[in-house]
């Protein structure tokens, strides 16, 4: 009890620490359990479910070097998945027995080389060897129970998929979770266990998952009362509507409560929608899509944290919908300052599909984990990385002007100049409304614009050319002096910083130019 005591100690007062362990759930937020303040997870999926049962990448760098870099990201939490049979029927087994039953000799060499320390270890022991060295830098463990049987994720018709598949049976999976749940009691820095990702298949159905949800939330808050429980749909992990007629009857470990849901712009198939539909249409389509399945969850008297678990795109940043999907989904992140992990931190996999040293382009590490794949890609993810609301802060809201599609913020500099840059520490906004000033919060300066393809400046003077309104849900413009409708428009091809007025775009429906350079958001903040 005393070790347990100075463990807790030790994570109130550490230097890359500002909250305590463990937490709980206050309404919609993740709270530090001990002073209600808001603790925001910003996490990297680190994948160790496929047949080695290891976290990728041990093979090509040490252990040390991968958590230092994950917390140098901006991370304060790795999503970090595993098999349930890893506890259930290979305990026992080593690293090296793993990696030589995978006929995988190079990465096994690669180990040695990198990370000698995990060989002799069982996979047990070695999860348990990375979980502790995330922990030295300040990053926190969601543990995802990805699959049952070890393989790559996910198909409908995989076996993994809802309980009574082939490997994932109702008794074996409590098991695990009970198991799992007991052998972090005291880990304070692993603080919460998710039942599943992304249920599905034929076998979906609403009583089965009220009566396994129920039966494993238990499990692991009898195991381990301090660990959040994370909470999966259906439909991979999107459908919660159910939910509105009958809430989950769990309401003694309400405070511990969270539930997850993915989004990439494959799913619902609605990668062609990107491509060949109005962006502003597909855009609200999506997040109205979303707020019907999950995000309603936030709001009401049964109130709670939602997850965004997985998301993501290739980050060689070459497809086209993947990229006007960040754009989308990041002003939505940001507008609901909503928890997330995105998919994924691993340059490569050991094993993937049958085929070894399988380079994995959403990844936020290269394929040989020395460098950052996409430094844009990272870039994009500062402000969300950000907790930007809190519900215990006593400062007063304001706004930022956020430019999802490039990740940076509107920004006046000394000489009052208007420019994007980086939202850390960028510029405070108030808006009243259409048809009123954007104005510098604390001054008498306003945004003005003057003619189309000319920068945005600001001025004392706020008249007609300093009012504007919300062309579409994305876009702000303001009439020019000759009567015409301009939109902001930051575009790198035209300039590295500077933010001009340009003819709005897609604003019509049967319009497809791509409108995200003119895409800017007033983001709510209290920190």
């Amino acid at each position: 009890m005393a070790k347990l005591a100075t463990i807790f100690i030790f994570l109130c007062s550490f230097a890359t620490f500002s909250h305590c362990l463990p937490l709980s759930t206050s309404s919609r937020w993740i709270v530090d359990d001990a002073t209600g303040e808001r603790v925001k997870l910003v996490c990297g999926n680190w994948p160790g479910h496929i047949e080695t049962m290891l976290p990728e990448g041990l093979d090509l760098k040490p252990l040390s070097h991968i958590a230092r870099h994950i917390s140098l990201m901006g991370f304060n939490c790795v999503r970090l998945t595993w098999a349930t049979y890893m506890f259930t029927r290979y305990s026992n087994l080593t690293v090296a027995q793993s990696f030589m039953n995978n006929g995988l000799h190079d990465a096994m060499s690669g180990i040695a080389r990198n990370n000698p320390q995990l060989l002799g270890l069982t996979l047990v022991e070695a999860q348990r060897a990375v979980i502790e060295e995330l922990g030295r830098h300040g990053v926190m463990s969601v543990l995802d129970n990805h699959v049952s049987k070890p393989t790559y994720c996910c198909g409908s018709d995989d076996g993994n998929g809802f309980w009574g598949d082939k490997y994932f049976q109702p008794k074996e999976w409590l098991k695990g979770m009970d198991i799992v749940a007991k052998q972090y009691k005291n880990l304070p820095m692993v603080i919460g266990i998710s039942l599943r990702n992304e249920l599905r298949g034929p076998l979906q159905n609403e009583s089965v998952w009220y009566e396994n949800v129920e039966k494993g939330a238990k499990t692991i808050h009898r195991a381990n009362p301090n660990l959040l429980i994370i909470i999966s749909g259906l439909d991979y992990s999107i459908d919660f509507t159910f939910l509105k007629q009958k809430p989950l009857n769990l309401f003694n470990m309400r405070n511990k409560i969270v539930y997850e849901t993915h989004r990439y712009a494959f799913t619902k198939k609605q990668t062609d929608s990107f491509l060949t539909q109005p962006l502003n249409k597909v855009c609200e389509t999506i997040k109205e899509e979303i707020m019907n399945k999950s995000g309603f969850l936030l709001k009401g008297k049964n109130a709670a944290p939602l997850f965004i678990s997985e998301f993501g795109g290739d980050q060689r940043l070459t497809n086209q919908a993947d990229n006007y999907f960040m754009g989308c989904f990041l002003s939505f992140l940001a507008e609901l300052d909503l928890d997330w992990a995105v998919w994924t931190l691993q340059g490569n996999y050991y094993i993937r599909d049958g085929v070894s040293n399988s380079e994995e382009m959403y990844g936020m590490f290269n394929s040989t984990w020395n460098s950052l794949r996409s430094p844009e890609y990272h870039a994009k993810l500062q402000l969300v990385l950000q907790k930007l609301q809190d519900p215990k802060s006593m400062k007063p809201m304001y706004h930022l002007l956020y430019h999802p599609q490039s990740g940076k913020c509107l920004t006046i500099a000394p000489n009052n100049v208007v420019y994007a840059s980086d939202c850390i520490g960028a510029s405070r906004w108030s808006h009243d409304g259409d048809g009123t000033p954007v104005r510098l919060t604390g001054t008498s300066l306003c945004l003005t614009a003057s003619r189309e393809g000319l920068p945005i400046t600001i001025s004392t003077d706020c008249n007609e050319q300093s009012t504007w309104k919300l062309a579409s849900n994305y876009q702000l413009s303001n009439i020019d002096e000759n009567g015409k409708e301009l939109c902001l428009d930051y575009d790198t091809y035209y300039s590295s910083s500077k933010v001009l007025v340009r003819k709005c775009l897609g604003l019509d429906e049967k319009n497809i130019d791509n409108p995200q350079t003119q895409w800017f958001k007033f983001v709510s903040v209290n920190v």
